[in-house]
């Protein structure tokens, strides 16, 4: 069984918390999966669960590469030399990420509000980009924004490998086909 979620701003990605913070059970009623791969608490998105340890193992094992493609929001308005900078690949604490592909974007029409909202300051604009990954690191995308010069703002996942968020609605699931 593999299961698409549509992860919410704030949830754990574990079934169970101590401390009464939302987690994957508030809106995974299938039993015996578990996540294949994780999107921290503060990112929003796609979010595959699996029953099958051959199809965690695939989505992610590094040796896979599996493509994965975020939509940031970063402090800032991105320029041609930070986009070159993540292109090539960018050196962080942990070594030289691999190079990613990352284009500006325009904010779409088509994204739900965040609740929270991200916080707004009138003399710092924002802006977004497309950015696909083939590592997956802890916090990458954030810290690879942070190291050019404009932290992530709103994280915001829309696919891994050949798997799509596809206009699923936030904290809605979606059985797929493996």
């Amino acid at each position: 069984m593999l299961i698409a979620l549509n992860k919410p701003y704030g949830v754990l990605c574990q079934f169970t918390d101590t401390g009464g913070r939302r987690t994957l059970a508030d809106f995974v009623r299938q039993k015996d999966v578990y996540a294949a791969g994780r999107l921290d608490q503060d990112s929003e998105g796609l979010l595959l669960l699996t029953d099958d340890g051959r199809s965690a193992h695939q989505l992610t094992d590094p040796r896979h590469k599996q493509a994965k493609t975020y939509l940031v929001q970063v402090d800032g308005v991105i320029d041609d030399a930070a986009l070159q900078a993540l292109r090539r690949g960018v050196m962080l604490k942990d070594g030289l990420t691999l190079p990613a592909t990352a284009d500006a974007a325009a904010e779409p029409d088509w994204l739900w509000p965040r609740d929270p909202p991200v916080r707004f300051r009138r003399n710092i604009p924002t802006s977004w980009l497309w950015l696909t990954l083939r590592e997956g690191r802890n916090r990458q995308v954030r810290r690879m924004t942070a190291a050019v010069g404009f932290p992530t703002l709103r994280l915001i996942r829309l696919q891994i490998g050949d798997y799509r968020l596809d206009g699923l609605e936030l904290g809605q699931t979606r059985t797929l086909l493996p």
